[in-house]
């Protein structure tokens, strides 16, 4: 597999601003790519799952839309939890990533540019300890938590993808959620949004889960 290299640190000039780091926030030691490297050479059977996984993905055409590594990102409270920073889906939810990576291929990076995926699959322990809704999205390798990597402000993030979503992402059947600062939440389940800013929500109302249909009445189920 070939690695990234990670640019050497500089310091700064005194008074310069801050390089921009928009993954800081959500990604700790052991969860950025040479803690990835760690998990995948301890265990000899990672490797022909990851490539497996890679391969799948490529297959797909939504290979490389985010490194394949990001992908494989757990919670970002993975540390507290005492699980593991990295985790492979089950291999049965792997068309459900993929559907919610066209999304991001077709209308997220077109319009922030590219992203880093910094949460994608959550077992169900871990979703639980990490604070997830019972049937989080994450649980079911639909979903994906992501920051834009070129420049741009909270507003200005949320202004161009409630845009574009209100537009295009009942046809992907994708939810979009916003957290806090940079990070948003992206999924092929249902069609929806939330987390949307006072001042942005007037252009982008939140569109709430649709209720689940009924269950079957037992004089439904003898018709």
């Amino acid at each position: 597999m070939t690695w990234i290299m990670l640019a050497a640190a500089v310091s700064q000039p005194v008074g310069a601003p801050a390089p921009w780091s928009p993954t800081a926030p959500y990604v700790i030691t052991g969860q950025d790519e040479p803690g990835y490297r760690s998990w995948y050479l301890s265990a000899s059977w990672r490797g022909p799952w990851v490539r497996s996984f890679n391969d799948y993905l490529t297959a797909q055409g939504v290979g490389g839309v985010v490194p394949t590594w990001q992908l494989l990102r757990t919670a970002s409270d993975w540390f507290k939890c005492g699980d593991d920073a990295f985790e492979l889906p089950p291999a049965a939810e792997w068309a459900k990533l993929a559907d919610s990576l066209r999304f991001v291929r077709d209308v997220v990076v077109p319009t922030v540019g590219p992203v880093e995926a910094v949460s994608v699959y959550r077992n169900p322990a871990l979703n639980s300890c990490a604070g997830g809704a019972q049937e989080s999205a994450h649980r079911y390798g639909q979903a994906m938590d992501l920051v834009p990597l070129t420049p741009i402000s909270r507003e200005e993030l949320m202004a161009r993808l409630c845009a574009v979503h209100r537009r295009r992402g009942e046809a992907y059947a994708a939810g979009l959620g916003f957290y806090v600062g940079l990070r948003f939440h992206v999924d092929s389940r249902k069609f929806r949004r939330w987390g949307v800013e006072p001042a942005i929500e007037a252009d982008c109302p939140p569109i709430p889960k649709p209720p689940e249909p009924a269950a079957p009445t037992e004089r439904g189920l003898r018709r």
